[in-house]
């Protein structure tokens, strides 16, 4: 599944907490720094796909009437002309191993920059790491439905969309984090 970018502060703290609780990787700077890292390494991740879709969209936009001309589906073609551009814009395409690659990358600067320290092999500690984002891409949607239900359950109505609805929502969606052991 796609990670989107209001999820990338959640899925670092996520991994921060796996490496705190694994047992086998010593913190040596504490939490915060590997959050900073996790994230910045997830958000551009998210912004390299978003601008090979982008350019996706504007080779798209250039042959519209081609394309309609030809009857060609749009969709189709994005994925096409997105599986082709992809290796130039650095993007993996298979979820898994971009995680995994996503993983190496958090392990391996937390490791270089003297945010942590292990005794087992490299994989052990790229597993906890993708685990972690495995683990939110799995249970995020569980988890706004939930708190979508909590807030239908207000006795005033909050309409979806407004900066009170938006407000409420983040603050329960985090609050559900906190309970589920996914945020500190």
């Amino acid at each position: 599944m796609k990670i989107r970018l209001p999820h990338a502060p959640y899925i670092a703290n996520k991994i921060a907490i796996d490496i705190l609780n694994c047992g086998f990787i010593t913190m040596l700077k504490g939490l915060e720094p590997i959050v900073k890292v996790a994230e910045d390494l997830i958000v551009a991740d998210i912004k390299q796909e978003t601008a090979l879709e982008e350019r996706v969209t504007e080779i798209l936009d250039q042959n519209e009437d081609e394309m309609e001309f030809q009857r060609v589906d749009r969709r189709n073609m994005f994925w096409l002309i997105k599986k082709k551009l992809a290796k130039e814009f650095g993007v993996i395409l298979s979820y898994e191993d971009r995680y995994n690659e996503i993983a190496h990358k958090i392990l391996e600067t937390c490791w270089k920059t003297g945010l942590i320290e292990y005794n087992v092999t490299e994989n052990r500690v790229k597993n906890v790491v993708y685990t972690a984002i495995e683990t939110y891409i799995a249970h995020f949607q569980e988890i706004e439905n939930d708190v979508a239900d909590k807030i239908g359950n207000y006795k005033r109505t909050l309409v979806p969309g407004s900066e009170e609805y938006d407000l409420i929502f983040e603050k329960l969606y985090e609050e559900e984090l906190r309970r589920r052991g996914m945020l500190v």
